[in-house]
């Protein structure tokens, strides 16, 4: 089992940065961490991924070049830099693990096996 948590969500002006930081116990068997969002009514959408121990990167369009994801695998931690934010990026950030080493999936929610409990990010213009 995998447990996740995240940490570091809150109220940033428009403009502003935020880090979310994502604490991974028992991730003996997963390989890629995910970082996803959910807007009120919308459905949950991938923001970005990144293998455990470090290597290639994924974005979703509208994040890339304000966002980055990292990792210390030392740290079992995953990180997600938020730059420029915008109020559109006002939602529930959701940290995700996964067993399933197909990076043509990532951006599938559902093909994530643990899941954090989510921090609010909100973004005032």
């Amino acid at each position: 089992q995998v447990q996740l948590v995240e940490s570091g969500g809150g109220l940033v002006q428009a403009g502003g940065s935020l880090r979310l930081s994502c604490a991974a116990s028992g991730r003996t068997f997963s390989t890629y961490a995910g970082w996803f969002r959910q807007a009120p009514g919308k459905e949950r959408e991938f923001v970005a991924a990144i293998y455990w121990t470090g290597g290639a990167t994924y974005y979703a369009d509208s994040v890339k070049g304000r966002f980055t994801i990292s990792s210390d695998n030392a740290k079992n931690t995953a990180y997600l830099q938020m730059n420029s934010l915008k109020p559109e990026d006002t939602a529930v950030y959701y940290c995700a693990a996964r067993t399933k080493s197909d990076i043509a999936t990532l951006r599938r929610a559902a093909l994530y096996d643990y899941w954090g409990q989510g921090t609010q990010v909100t973004v005032s213009s």
